[in-house]
């Protein structure tokens, strides 16, 4: 078996973004990318790639899963022959078993190459050719002692010089390249140079203080401003956050989280030592769990332009998920912290982090920003608006609470708002009926289903058994719980294919980690679009909560045991009964 690893760093060197549109036309549809489906003929594309979570899911014939089964239906491999096309393709070995690269390329050589890069970066900034980058940091009004206490450096302008010295230390061109310090020529992939030239560096540090990766940013005006160290066998980047290794140490109960490596950076100067960073654009699920293991309260402070914004709302609705306490901080003057605190000083930042708001006031503000309430109307709209939002929240009495000041700030009578929420969710309920009756519909077509026949004859066993594999699939923490281990075993899978799902799952999980890729190890493309429609199914749904697993893995636990019964002849008139229709639809 190829370790979850290994797996993970050879998807990551591939991007599925790159990968898939080497194949297929793909534009931009939200956070995500569409196209036409190369699996079956279609004019409309129903065909998503899911960028955040490397996922592909083709909502016309079902096709899904990751960059690796993609390459084995498009390619005709299977599932070691894809993995080798794609590490041929990043211009990497690919190990012979899970014990490692057999050129020695691990986690502790990268953190000791990553370590030696460090002090070489640092030791660069006070250079003569790191004059530049020293006026950059102290233009950026940084003191000799930030710069040491995050260990800044500054990477020379050529392309060797980082590959010399780390070579005279004993490190290979491998081994530097599955660190992400060297890259490969791609007209000559003997030939290797350093990927970062001219740049100042921000060290990456985890909570154990080792330098996992690496940040780096341009010294003028050209695009890519940053380059950040991709996902080696030592960093993920969504398991880590900048300036964690400090903030886990703060006196404060919450955690703030900006956007930036300099926002960190300035607010722990003026003694904000409990601010973090999520490290590129992307804040999900795993970086907000890794949030969720030091504080349950988070300051949100994001930048004020409409990509802040839009992060900011993406954000919310993680960390609600994992019921974390949000408070939105909204910067003055359109400045991010780094400017604000450098115009206005600590204490100024102190009285607008004292003033942030809640998620509900933040996006009641929000709309009202938006219209002219004076104008009969935009408020009309702006009520719309706010009743959307209202109604999404589940608790009756929160809901009578923003009702009362939402009637307060439009002026509008209460009664008014609650009846135009009451039709939203009676619209919203019938919508969800209509959805369960054409799942109903699609679960009956499933009635000749090679690839999971048993899902028909037990039609409510097998979307209970969807409903907690797909969030196992989605919410990886949810495996190997006490809970979880509690209620759930292979036998309450009446499905042969969920059953060994669940198996492969758990196997893998106790092996030392699971990748959805590990699934082409032992499903076909087919099964595993199977697994990826249950992925995708939870990707909209909003309540994707342990809660929310823990009930459907107790209500499939006792629809195991009536199945039990049955089949033990409990209920023999059922059983015989049940039997007779199998015989009818064969």
């Amino acid at each position: 078996m190829i370790s979850a690893s290994v797996i993970e760093d050879l998807k990551f060197r591939n991007s599925i973004e790159d990968v898939i549109s080497s194949y297929v036309s793909l534009s931009r549809a939200g956070s995500n990318l569409k196209g036409l489906c190369p699996f079956h003929s279609e004019k409309s594309p129903s065909f998503t790639v899911y960028t955040g979570d490397g996922h592909y899911y083709c909502f016309g014939c079902g096709a899904g899963g990751d960059v690796i089964t993609f390459i084995m239906r498009m390619e005709n491999l299977d599932y070691r022959a894809a993995l080798e096309f794609l590490a041929k393709r990043a211009g990497v070995t690919l190990p012979d078993d899970d014990k490692g690269d057999k050129k020695g390329v691990s986690r502790s050589r990268i953190l000791e190459m990553n370590k030696l890069a460090a002090r070489f970066f640092h030791k660069a900034l006070y250079s003569d050719e790191g004059a530049e980058a020293r006026t950059y940091l102290m233009n950026r009004k940084l003191t000799g002692s930030t710069v040491k206490h995050f260990g800044l450096g500054y990477a020379p302008n050529s392309y060797d010089s980082l590959k010399n010295y780390l070579k005279s230390k004993g490190y290979t061109d491998e081994e530097m390249v599955s660190a992400f310090l060297c890259a490969r020529s791609k007209k000559n992939e003997k030939h290797t140079y350093d990927v970062f030239r001219n740049k100042v560096m921000f060290p990456i540090i985890d909570v154990s203080g080792n330098v996992v990766a690496f940040g780096a940013r341009v010294l003028d005006d050209s695009k890519p401003k940053y380059i950040n160290t991709s996902d080696t066998p030592a960093f993920k980047k969504h398991r880590n956050l900048f300036g964690l290794n400090f903030a886990k140490n703060s006196k404060e109960d919450y955690l703030i989280l900006c956007e930036g490596y300099m926002d960190v950076i300035s607010l722990h100067a003026a003694g904000f030592t409990n601010a973090v960073a999520a490290l590129g654009t992307a804040f999900n699920a795993e970086t907000a769990r890794l949030l969720k293991k030091y504080t349950d309260k988070v300051c949100l402070c994001f930048d004020s332009d409409g990509a802040g914004q839009n992060a900011t709302n993406r954000a919310l609705q993680t960390l609600s998920e994992l019921d974390i306490s949000v408070r939105v901080v909204k910067v003055p003057g359109e400045k991010d912290p780094d400017d604000f605190i450098k115009a206005y000083g600590a204490e100024e930042f102190r009285r607008v982090l004292d003033s942030g708001q809640t998620p509900f006031d933040y996006k009641i503000y929000k709309i009202l920003s938006k219209y002219n309430v004076e104008n009969t109307d935009e408020k009309v709209r702006a009520a719309r608006e706010l009743c959307y939002i209202i109604a999404d929240i589940p608790s009756k009495v929160e809901r009578g609470i923003y009702v009362q000041k939402a009637s307060k700030l439009l002026e509008i009578d209460a009664e008014g708002i609650k009846a135009d929420i009451r039709s939203i969710l009676r619209r919203k309920e019938n919508e969800r009926k209509k959805k369960d009756r054409d799942e109903l519909i699609r679960s009956t077509a499933r009635l000749g289903d090679r690839v999971d026949p048993d899902f028909a004859k037990e039609k409510k066993s097998g979307a209970l058994e969807s409903t907690v594999l797909g969030l196992m699939l989605y919410r990886g923490e949810l495996v190997d719980t006490d809970r979880e281990k509690e209620l759930l075993s292979p036998e309450m899978f009446f499905s042969e294919l969920n059953r060994r799902l669940y198996v492969k799952i758990k196997e893998c999980h106790e092996a030392g980690g699971f990748d959805f890729a590990m699934l082409g190890e032992s499903f076909s493309p087919e099964e595993i679009s199977k697994a990826e429609q249950m992925v995708a199914k939870r990707r909209e749904l909003t309540n994707n909560s342990e809660s929310a697993f823990l009930d459907a893995a107790a209500a499939l636990k006792a629809e195991a045991e009536k199945i039990r019964q049955r089949e033990e002849g409990w209920d023999i008139s059922s059983l015989l009964e049940r039997r007779r229709n199998e015989n009818k639809n064969n």
